[in-house]
C-alpha cells in the first residue's frame, strides 16, 4: 500500500468517524445551530469522498465523465461555504452571521454558475484531466479559486475566533487551522497547474506529488480538528465517570455499615439487587453523588455513639484505622440501643481546601480501613462487646 493510498484511506475512515459522532451530538443538541453547520459540512464532505474516488482527482489527468468531477467540485464548494458558515454563526450573533451567509453565497452560487455552464456545454469524448480544453479547465479553475477561497476565509476567521475560545475548542481550531493552510496551498498549486496545462505547457511530476502530500494530510488535520474538542470533552467525561463508578464500589462497605444501622436515610426507596448495582453501568454520577450523601449523613448519625465511645475509652487517635475501629464500636453502641452522648464530633473531616473530592477522599479512606481489618467489618462488629451505659461519662 503506498503513502497515498494509505492517506486516503485513514481520510475515509476519520471522516465517516467524525461524521457519526457529529450526528450523535446533533440528535442530543438538534437546536445547537453551529453543530447543524459542522454536521452538514461533513456530510457535504463524506458525500464528495466517493465521488471524488470514482470520478478522480481534479488535479490529475484520469479518466472519467465531467459531470462527475463537476458533482465533486459543487460538493467541495458546500463543505467550504458549511465551514464559513460555522465560523460566523460561532462567532456572531444571528442576525449578523445570517446576513455574512447570505454575502457569501455569491461567490459560491457563481463558482457553480460557472463550473455547470463550462460542464453541461463540453464536447463529449472530452478527458476529465485534459486541461488543454478549455471546458475542462474553466470547470477545475471555477472549483479551485473557490475552495481556495472559502479556504482562506474560514482560516482568517478561525484564527480571529480561536483567541477568544476555550483551550481545548482552541486547540481543535490550530489543527483546523494547520490543515486549511496547507490545502490552500494545494489550491494554489491547482489553479498554477491548471494554467500551465492550459497554456500547452508541462507540469513537473515533483508538483503534482506536493499537491497530493499537501492535500491529503491537510484535510486529515481538517478533520481531526474540527472532531478534536468533541472528542476530547468526551475521554474527559468519560475520565470522571470512571472515577465516579470506582469510587461508588470504594463506598461500599461504609455505605453498608451505615445503612444497616439508618436505612431510613437512603435518598433511593427502591432496593437495587446486589448484583445489578455490582454490575450496573448506567446512572453512576446519581449513584455515586446519592452514596456520598448517604454516607455522610449517616456519619452524622452515628457521631453521637462515636463520641461517647471516645469518651469511654479515652480514645485520642484520630487515624483512619483507629477511626474504623471506634466506627465498628459506635454502630454495636447504636445497634444494642445504647445512649448516645450529648454532642456529636466531626468525623473523617477533610484537610486541605474542603472541596467534594477531598470529602471523598477521607469516605473512600475510612470505607478502605473497615474492608481491608480483618476478619472484616462485619464480623468485627458482632465481636465488639457492649459495654453497661453506668459506666458512661456524663450518664
Amino acid at each position: 500500500m503506498t503513502v497515498k493510498v494509505a492517506l486516503t484511506v485513514a481520510q475515509g475512515v476519520l471522516l465517516y468517524a467524525a461524521l457519526l459522532w457529529k450526528l450523535y451530538q446533533l440528535v442530543r443538541s438538534p437546536r445547537d445551530v453551529p453543530l447543524r453547520i459542522v454536521t452538514i459540512c461533513l456530510a457535504c464532505a463524506a458525500a464528495a469522498y466517493p465521488v471524488g474516488l470514482a470520478g478522480g482527482n481534479p488535479g490529475q489527468p484520469v479518466h472519467g465523465p465531467l459531470l462527475l468531477n463537476l458533482l465533486h467540485f459543487v460538493l467541495l464548494c458546500c463543505v467550504i461555504y458549511a465551514l464559513i458558515c460555522f465560523f460566523l454563526f460561532s462567532a456572531m450573533d444571528a442576525s449578523r452571521a445570517r446576513a455574512h451567509a447570505r454575502r457569501q453565497t455569491i461567490p459560491l452560487v457563481i463558482a457553480v454558475a460557472v463550473m455547470t455552464i463550462a460542464a453541461l456545454s463540453t464536447p463529449e469524448g472530452v478527458e476529465v484531466g485534459d486541461f488543454t480544453v478549455a471546458n475542462v479547465a474553466i470547470v477545475s479553475l471555477a472549483g479551485d479559486l473557490y475552495l481556495g477561497y472559502g479556504l482562506a476565509t474560514a482560516l482568517r476567521a478561525s484564527r480571529r475566533y480561536a483567541r477568544d475560545a476555550e483551550p481545548r475548542l482552541a486547540r481543535g481550531l490550530r489543527l483546523t487551522s494547520l490543515g486549511m493552510a496547507a490545502m490552500i496551498l494545494a489550491c494554489a498549486l491547482l489553479v498554477l497547474t491548471v494554467i500551465i496545462r492550459w497554456a500547452g505547457g508541462t507540469v513537473p511530476t515533483l508538483v503534482l506529488g506536493v499537491v497530493t502530500f499537501l492535500l491529503l494530510p491537510g484535510i486529515l488535520l481538517f478533520i481531526v480538528g474540527v472532531s478534536y474538542p468533541g472528542v476530547a470533552m468526551r475521554l474527559a467525561a468519560t475520565r470522571v465517570w470512571a472515577h465516579h463508578l470506582r469510587t461508588y464500589h470504594q463506598l461500599r462497605p461504609l455505605w453498608t455499615a451505615l445503612h444497616g444501622q439508618f436505612p431510613e436515610d437512603a435518598l433511593n426507596r427502591a432496593p437495587m439487587n446486589s448484583w445489578r448495582d455490582v454490575l450496573s453501568l448506567r446512572g453512576v454520577h446519581r449513584r455515586y453523588y446519592r452514596r456520598v450523601i448517604e454516607c455522610r449523613d449517616g456519619l452524622v448519625r452515628i457521631s453521637p455513639h462515636l463520641a461517647r465511645i471516645r469518651q469511654r475509652h479515652g480514645a485520642d487517635d484520630t487515624s483512619t484505622g483507629a477511626l474504623a475501629d471506634q466506627l465498628t464500636a459506635a454502630l454495636r453502641a447504636h445497634a444494642a440501643g445504647e445512649p448516645a452522648a450529648p454532642q456529636a464530633v466531626r468525623v473523617a473531616v477533610p484537610v486541605g481546601d474542603g472541596s467534594l473530592d477531598s470529602d471523598v477522599g477521607e469516605l473512600v479512606a475510612l470505607s478502605g480501613a473497615l474492608r481491608a481489618t480483618p476478619p472484616g467489618w462485619e464480623r468485627r462488629l458482632s465481636s465488639i462487646p457492649a459495654e453497661e451505659p453506668a459506666q458512661v461519662v456524663g450518664e
